[in-house]
């Protein structure tokens, strides 16, 4: 007899009845194993960073990655169903910085480095354990790991790292200490999920970055870089281009800056940043610009500006002469805080002796107008003021006029020693004292408001500043024409993806690969405790080899920080010890290394082979042209010369219904599990599968309603 269906349909209960069902009946696995032995589809997973509970935009993704792969099931093909999580770096240290009460690195190792970096390890697998709940919920099938495991992990993280327990794996059980188990989750004899902070996933990184330095790919570099005053770390170029930038007001203010031998004379310069004033060097025209010389009619200044941005001028003025910017070239000026000792002293102000031991001038002896092609009218008065120790542009100018460098901050933007009052002053604090005392000077023009994109930490959102740094970098210049080869023999979905990947490659720059922090990659760089030699590990192997002190402290320990800075190795130049760097990597290393760290590079290099290069990868292609995708094309090419991929599948941006991001503060956010338990999971994927990839995907309550009707009527 025929059962009476229910006019009224409860999809959300319908969904719990078919995951209880897959589960009672081991339908997973049951799927997994049927096509074992035949045809390989490898797929690769784009970790989710595993710090807070997914989102409906993470949910578009993971439904295309499960419809493929139940496809390519469907069609006989042997699969790897591997989930991953990103684990290291400031995505974990800010929330877990928050959650302490931390307010600055000082905090952190007061705290312990030992006992934070525990800490981080927690969360992620707390985390990891909610994401994979939520992936399970949205009927993604993947080797989960049972979540009841995850959590006593966790819980041993903080309490008992050191306890040996004894868990079940694929092939057995598996007999560790909490810290190795944690290190050794995603393995083969664990199963599960990979993790960017696995021992594995971390010393193949190891082995890469070797690669780099027997090839000459790896230096150690100063540069005026971008720098996060909160989390007091260099933020990396592709970081800023996807993330960081926001619409911010500031005070800009035009300086009068008095000529040199000509008396009521000034270059008007403009800025956006006054704190580096302090540590001004030179000023920059365009050599073919036009520039006038006006007679302001009230306080009969002379200045001198662009012919073209005479509007910022206020009041009645006269013409008085027009010439090129190269006719200015070298006269010279007196800068705006020449009274500073950092101003006066030879080759400028840096802890960095190297960059400056062959300048003779102190930065106010070296006050001159030099000429840079990038001079424009389009905003400020088209003279730029340039401070080679707090912005980038201005270092490599710096670099090729032989200008002194005065770098005014600290790690944490405070202004260091050597510019009298304003020292030990923090940066975003000293735009009024700035002010006043130019105005003081009788060097202040005038003060505008200006609106403009500024670069932001991608993490906290603290605004950058342009610091003077030494980092470690991978030189892409040897391995562009390479990458861009290897770029094209992958195919492209939407095909425009090629074209992006292509314009990011020819114009990046280097890779600053370091991060001054604590939880992350452990940079393999080793440096003499005497001599200036220094040298890279390339994996665990090498290091018990060459350890001559330390090692039993950090045996039994996963290769983070601080365990692993007691290992101390031999010099191969002089037999003194060699400390590793304090530096931790930049994470987007760990993403992009999983394609030879999950697939048993090292160990297994027959099952490498049968699995490698993915098939298939996909994730939102907004900003992982510069980021994960870009990290994985240049892991394949350091380690194999080859494409780590054969097809990219990638789609758009998810907003709310209203066209706008989802903010709670707008009341336009929906949290996956609201929506999972309001729409149901399967009005989601729908609505996911339907999209156009290549097109924003508006996301709310009345779309889905349209969607229930039509799954009503199916």
């Amino acid at each position: 007899m025929l059962k009476k269906v229910d006019p009224k349909v409860d999809f959300v209960a319908l969904e719990h009845e078919i995951l209880d069902f897959w589960k009672e009946n081991d339908i997973f696995r049951k799927r997994a194993s049927a096509n074992s032995g035949n045809e390989k589809w490898s797929f690769i997973d784009g970790p989710i960073t595993a710090n807070n509970p997914m989102g409906v935009h993470h949910a578009w993704g993971r439904t295309y990655k499960d419809l493929f792969l139940r496809y390519k099931a469907m069609k006989g093909f042997d699969l790897r169903y591997q989930n991953g999580f990103d684990c290291q770096g400031l995505w974990v240290e800010v929330e877990v910085e928050k959650e302490m009460g931390f307010k600055n690195k000082k905090d952190i190792e007061e705290y312990g480095i030992d006992t934070f970096v525990n800490k981080c390890k927690e969360r992620v697998l707390r985390y990891s354990a909610v994401q994979t709940q939520q992936s399970a919920r949205l009927g993604y099938w993947m080797d989960w790991n049972d979540l009841g495991q995850l959590e006593m992990l966790a819980d041993n993280i903080i309490e008992n790292p050191s306890k040996e327990i004894t868990i079940d794996g694929p092939e057995g059980p598996v007999t560790d200490t909490v810290e190795n188990l944690v290190g050794r989750l995603g393995m083969p004899e664990l199963g599960g999920s990979y993790y960017t902070f696995s021992n594995e996933n971390n010393y193949m990184i190891w082995r890469a970055i070797k690669i780099c330095h027997d090839n000459g790919w790896l230096y150690r570099g100063a540069d005026s870089m971008p720098w996060c005053p909160r989390c007091a770390t260099g933020i990396s170029q592709h970081e800023i281009v996807t993330d960081g930038y926001e619409e911010i007001t500031h005070r800009s203010v035009y300086v009068k800056y008095p000529l040199r031998g000509r008396e009521g004379e000034y270059i008007l310069i403009w800025t956006t940043t006054p704190w580096t004033l302090t540590s001004n060097v030179a000023v920059a025209v365009g050599p073919e610009l036009d520039y006038v010389k006006v007679k302001m009619a009230e306080s009969n200044n002379i200045f001198y500006l662009a012919k073209g941005t005479t509007n910022v001028l206020d009041g009645d003025y006269a013409i008085l002469e027009e010439l090129k910017g190269k006719d200015m070239v070298g006269w010279t000026y007196d800068g705006p805080f020449d009274e500073l000792p950092a101003q006066q002293a030879p080759g400028g102000w840096t802890e960095l002796k190297d960059i400056i031991e062959k300048i003779p001038q102190s930065s106010k002896e070296a006050h001159q107008v030099i000429p840079w092609d990038e001079v424009t009218e389009d905003e400020g008065t088209g003279i730029v003021h340039i401070a080679p120790g707090a912005g980038a542009e201005d270092f490599r100018l710096g670099k090729e006029f032989k200008l002194p460098v005065i770098a005014p901050l600290d790690d944490e933007g405070k202004i260091v020693d050597g510019f009298d009052w304003l020292t030990g002053t923090v940066v975003h604090e000293v735009t009024q004292p700035i002010f006043d005392n130019l105005k003081e000077k009788g060097l202040l023009y005038k003060i505008e408001n200006y609106k403009h994109r500024y670069p932001t930490c991608w993490r906290c959102k603290t605004e950058l500043v342009f610091r003077l740094v030494d980092e470690w970098f991978l030189g892409m210049d040897d391995l562009r024409p390479l990458l861009m080869d290897i770029t094209k023999q992958i195919n492209w979905i939407p095909s425009f993806g090629m074209d992006r990947e292509l314009d990011w490659l020819k114009n990046m720059q280097d890779w600053m690969i370091s991060k001054k922090r604590y939880w992350g990659l452990a940079l393999p760089i080793w440096e003499c405790d005497k001599c200036d030699h220094w040298t890279v590990i390339g994996d665990d192997i090498e290091l018990k080899e060459r350890a001559v002190s330390g090692y039993d402290q950090f045996e039994g320990h996963t290769p983070h920080r601080p365990w692993i800075d007691a290992v101390k190795i031999g010099c191969e130049k002089c037999s003194s010890e060699m400390t590793r760097v304090p530096d931790v990597g930049n994470p987007w290393l760990d993403a992009g290394i999983v394609t030879f760290s999950t697939l048993s590079y090292r160990h297994d290099p027959d099952y490498w082979k049968e699995w490698y290069p993915a098939d298939w990868i996909s994730e939102s292609f907004p900003g992982q042209f510069r980021n994960w995708f870009y990290s994985m094309l240049v892991m394949g090419a350091i380690v194999d010369k080859s494409p780590s991929f054969k097809s990219n599948f990638g789609y758009a941006t998810l907003l709310a219904e209203d066209g706008r991001e989802m903010h709670k503060s707008w009341g336009n956010s929906i949290e996956f599990n609201e929506a999972a338990d309001k729409m149901g999971v399967d009005v989601m994927r729908w609505m996911y599968s339907i999209q156009n990839p290549e097109q924003t995907l508006l996301f709310g309550y009345d779309t889905a309603k349209e969607i229930r009707r039509r799954l009503i009527t199916l």
